[in-house]
């Protein structure tokens, strides 16, 4: 098998893992030049992609994950399980316990 994931659509976190996409930063700055890649820093703000469906504790209650598909979230800036996919992009596996904030749309 590739080490190598085709698409983050075919992993599906199990228990309380929660799937992960961070948001890329801008690679421009505010008078328009184009920053280098390895100059752009990584940020704590990522979209969840995929939710595992929880687990069930030693005293038989059900734990649900506190996040759903489509939330913003802030994560720690290490940890978690790091996959890489075949577009050369990455996506992040965390237990639901590890992320810090799930962020509210201002209106």
């Amino acid at each position: 098998m590739s080490s190598i994931i085709r698409s983050a659509k075919s992993i599906v976190p199990l228990m309380d893992r929660v799937l992960v996409q961070r948001v890329k930063a801008e690679a421009k700055t505010a008078s328009g030049l184009y920053l280098p890649e390895k100059n752009v820093e990584k940020l704590n703000q990522a979209t969840v992609l995929a939710v595992g469906p929880g687990f069930t504790d030693a005293t038989g209650n059900k734990i649900i994950p506190q996040v759903k598909v489509g939330d913003q979230v802030l994560i720690p800036q290490f940890g978690g399980s790091t996959i890489k996919l075949r577009n050369d992009d990455e996506v992040i596996l965390f237990r639901d316990s590890e992320i810090l904030a799930k962020l509210k749309d201002e209106a």
